[in-house]
């Protein structure tokens, strides 16, 4: 004879499974079809963005810093002279490092000097002016350079035609599977928007200038999204 606690559940798993409605065909969620896709588009920077400065060294730390003040100063002050304006301009780095001897075995390395590096990036909008800007700042007393980039300023109002591409390339494939399936797709349940990719060169032009040659790409700006479509 089976314990009465044993009956009780079974009857409880059966009720459970009873109260359970099984699935219906109109339910939208039972069948749907998934699919990632991007787009890109290609468009040529029409903005640069140096990173530049100043690396000056001294006896001491006022020394040194007394010295880069005043070569910054120039710096600036020729860029302003060529029409950067003044918000396009700002500190991208300050450090002052110790500078050391080489000891000697056994001794313990000693300070004999210091060295201050400023940097600023520069944003330069009208790429025909960048060579001319280069070539100014090493004038005016700039040695030290850590990057150039390109960049197309109306990056997001791009990335639109990117989103309605990726949208249109994700449709596309969800037709294609859903009939190899003998299926068609119904209404968009989701839509996911992926990370951007940052912009990426394609290929080089360069610019007309007749001072430093500087080559500019085109960049690519792609968009990714993830949709989900019922199927009917």
């Amino acid at each position: 004879m089976r314990p009465l606690a044993a009956l009780c559940s079974v009857t409880l798993v059966l009720a459970m499974l009873t109260a359970i409605p099984p699935a219906s065909a109109d339910d939208k969620t039972a069948r749907t079809i998934t699919v990632s896709a991007s787009g890109s588009v290609a468009l040529e920077p029409d903005q640069a963005r140096i990173i530049s400065g100043v690396t000056t060294e001294g006896a001491t730390a006022r020394a040194a810093l007394d010295a880069n003040s005043r070569d910054m100063q120039r710096v600036i002050g020729e860029l302003k002279s060529v029409g950067v304006d003044a918000k396009d301009i700002h500190t991208a780095s300050f450090r002052i490092d110790p500078r050391y001897t080489r000891p000697a075995e056994g001794e313990a390395p000693k300070i004999d000097g210091y060295s201050v590096t400023n940097e600023v990036t520069v944003v330069v909008r009208g790429l025909d002016k960048v060579g001319g800007i280069l070539d100014r700042l090493v004038t005016a007393g700039a040695n030290q350079t850590a990057g150039l980039s390109f960049e197309v300023s109306e990056a997001e109002t791009a990335l639109d035609e990117a989103r309605k591409t990726a949208v249109a390339n994700a449709r596309r494939r969800a037709e294609i599977y859903a009939a190899a399936a003998g299926a068609e797709i119904g209404e968009v349940l989701t839509i996911t928007e992926g990370e951007a990719s940052p912009p990426r060169p394609v290929f080089a032009r360069a610019m007309k200038s007749a001072s430093a040659p500087i080559e500019r790409g085109t960049e690519t700006l792609e968009a990714n999204v993830t949709v989900t479509w019922v199927l009917k």
